[in-house]
């Protein structure tokens, strides 16, 4: 009974760190449609999903500047975008940003 129990609750705590994990990557997520927005490349929902159109203007984002234009939300991307992950090489495992001129200001 313990041993059920004590895995019940490991059970949950990983899901519960799988969904803060979750909501951290839709808030950066929505962060990169926010800047490509302001910068004039995105003009869709700002609703957290890297989908194609995000993807289509990553990639004209990317024809702007000298990054090769995958459309993928690469690191050199989210530099020239102004842009950081808390942890840089894991945007899955729940990685914010905050635009550059609104760290700076804070």
């Amino acid at each position: 009974m313990f041993l059920r129990s004590f895995l019940s609750s490991g059970a949950a705590l990983l899901l519960c760190s799988g969904a803060l994990a979750q909501d951290a990557h839709v808030d950066f997520s929505k962060r990169v449609q926010e800047r490509l927005q302001v910068l004039g490349f995105y003009q869709g929902p700002i609703n957290g999903d890297i989908g194609p159109h995000t993807q289509a203007a990553l990639a004209q984002f990317q024809l702007s500047i000298p990054v090769p234009a995958s459309g993928q939300l690469d690191e050199p991307t989210v530099a020239a975008l102004g842009l950081e992950r808390s942890e840089p090489q894991s945007a899955e495992a729940g990685a914010t940003a905050q635009p550059a001129d609104e760290a700076a200001t804070q």
